[in-house]
């Protein structure tokens, strides 16, 4: 009798996101999130960095996430279930550094994120998106300061890879995986990705897949 062979953890991926994904509910603030029974995947960014976009693209749904030109759009915690069972919950957060934000709106943004990504018990890992374009900014390092501290895990994730030369995104992929070896609580691999091309998504599903086990 033949040895049973390991599931393909790609195809395992493919599965699950090509399965059962819906939206749950959004979150203005910590007293509205959904109970903490369930793993968490939790993705942040700059501002119109993408994450919308991102997110569409890695779950196959063209219009699961809410995606706008204009930045600061997603002001609340936006949750989706994934798998059925349910498996999982991917968390759209509020984009951080939108400059032209009333500083009320930006306080309360940055009070949310930092209380949901330092006291959510099933958060498992926060995907830290970074624009390949620009790289690193001070915004992006006071997350992962703050991420450090919290010892939550999580991955940093290029997008619009495809926006730049093979080479400067050669450049900015080391540049970026340099930064991460600094950091305890960063995962040592760096994920460059494009929505529109689907550069890096097989891979940013496996990512999540690992996340939670």
């Amino acid at each position: 009798m033949s040895e049973e062979q390991a599931p393909d953890p790609d195809e395992t991926a493919r599965k699950l996101f090509s399965g059962p994904i819906s939206f749950l509910k959004s979150a203005p603030g910590l007293q509205f999130l959904p109970d903490a029974d369930v793993l968490e995947v939790a993705f942040a960014g700059r501002s119109n960095v993408g994450k919308s976009s991102l997110i569409n693209k890695l779950t196959n749904r063209n219009g699961l996430a809410r995606t706008s030109n204009t930045p600061g759009r997603t002001q609340e915690l936006n949750f989706f279930d994934v798998g059925e069972p349910l498996r999982f919950r991917l968390v759209d957060m509020p984009g951080y550094g939108f400059a032209k934000a009333p500083k009320d709106i930006v306080r309360k943004w940055r009070y949310l994120v930092n209380d949901y990504l330092r006291g959510r018990p099933v958060l498992k890992r926060a995907l830290v998106l970074i624009d390949a374009r620009h790289g690193i900014k001070d915004i992006d390092r006071e997350i992962m300061k703050m991420l450090d501290e919290a010892a939550v895990s999580y991955h940093l994730v290029l997008t619009k890879a495809d926006k730049i030369k093979a080479s400067e995104l050669a450049a900015v992929t080391a540049a970026t995986e340099e930064e991460a070896r600094k950091r305890p609580a960063a995962h040592p691999d760096i994920i460059p990705t494009s929505s529109e091309t689907g550069l890096g998504i097989d891979q940013l599903r496996k990512a999540v897949i690992d996340a939670i086990g």
